[in-house]
């Protein structure tokens, strides 16, 4: 049966591995299909697809950052032309604003006491690399990453829970997009998307996307909902099974790997063949890799 695992990270945003090595470890995990969902950026798909051996499939794709009545949606987004105007503009945005959140909390941060610069945040981040140019995206765990060097905490976990997470001391908001607008964007530049760990929605009331709002974006085009994911149990796993059927939407399942900060999981959850083909079947933006 086709192994398919649709949300993985590499270094060009907040992954530890290069896309090279993503699809290595892709392979090697059994995986015939790997999406590569970078936040923001596709920056990484060019080195990746050089790396495809015979009979493996990239979809190129990314981690689409959206924000609903302040908590944090994500949207895994394929196979979408990236030169779109539209999306491209937000895309820009996006991303820009991340680095002037990234800064600003770096600034919290060494008023708090930590011993951490903007120099090597951005050495973590590999922003710069001439590889990725300007595609790298500057995201907490980098952060987290310096502070645990720092000594300020004990690993990136903790470095979320006492520092930088919603709420802490030297978080900073950021602009990110509404996700009904998101979907409608994808989808104008012929690309396909799917809810990304929607019982893991940072900031929100119960942890969780609101269903009305999951409702919105299916009627706006929402191709899919990731209901098998590692951070949900099996009752959470169900529950979101059973919105997507309501919805008439395919279910994902993806490992959203980020290499050695996550344990290097790919295929730990995958996605069934015939719903990777239905969710895909609309997409016109660009074409699936294959190697």
């Amino acid at each position: 049966m086709t192994r398919i695992d649709l949300h993985s990270h590499s270094s060009v945003s907040d992954g530890t591995d290069t896309p090279a090595d993503v699809v290595e470890y892709a392979v090697a995990a059994g995986l015939d299909v790997l999406a590569l969902t970078d936040h923001d950026t596709v920056g990484g798909i060019e080195e990746a697809a050089k790396y495809l051996p015979p009979g493996f499939t990239l979809v190129p794709g990314m981690e689409l950052s959206c924000a609903y009545a302040g908590s944090s949606v994500h949207l895994v987004s394929y196979l979408f032309d990236p030169e779109n105007p539209g999306l491209a503009e937000e895309l820009r945005r996006v991303r820009s604003d991340r680095a002037a959140r990234a800064e600003e909390m770096v600034r919290k941060l060494r008023d708090l006491g930590v011993d951490l610069t903007w120099e090597r945040v951005l050495e973590i981040a590999g922003a710069g690399r001439d590889e990725y140019a300007d595609a790298n995206t500057i995201g907490r765990p980098h952060l987290a990453r310096a502070i645990v060097e720092a000594g300020a905490a004990r690993d990136v976990q903790d470095a979320f829970d006492r520092w930088i997470g919603s709420g802490g001391p030297a978080y900073a908001s950021r602009y990110a997009i509404d996700p009904v607008r998101a979907v409608e964007l994808v989808r104008a530049a012929g690309g396909v998307c799917s809810l990304a760990h929607p019982a893991r929605a940072e900031g929100s009331l119960n942890g969780a996307v609101p269903l009305e709002l999951v409702e919105r974006m299916a009627a706006a085009g929402l191709g899919g909902i990731e209901a098998d994911h590692p951070s949900h149990n099996r009752r959470q796993a169900v529950h979101w099974r059973g919105v997507a059927g309501d919805l008439g939407v395919v279910v994902t399942g993806s490992s959203d790997d980020h290499g050695s900060l996550s344990g290097r999981r790919l295929g730990c959850r995958t996605t069934d063949p015939e719903a990777f083909e239905r969710l895909v079947a609309p997409a016109t933006g660009v074409p699936l890799l294959r190697g």
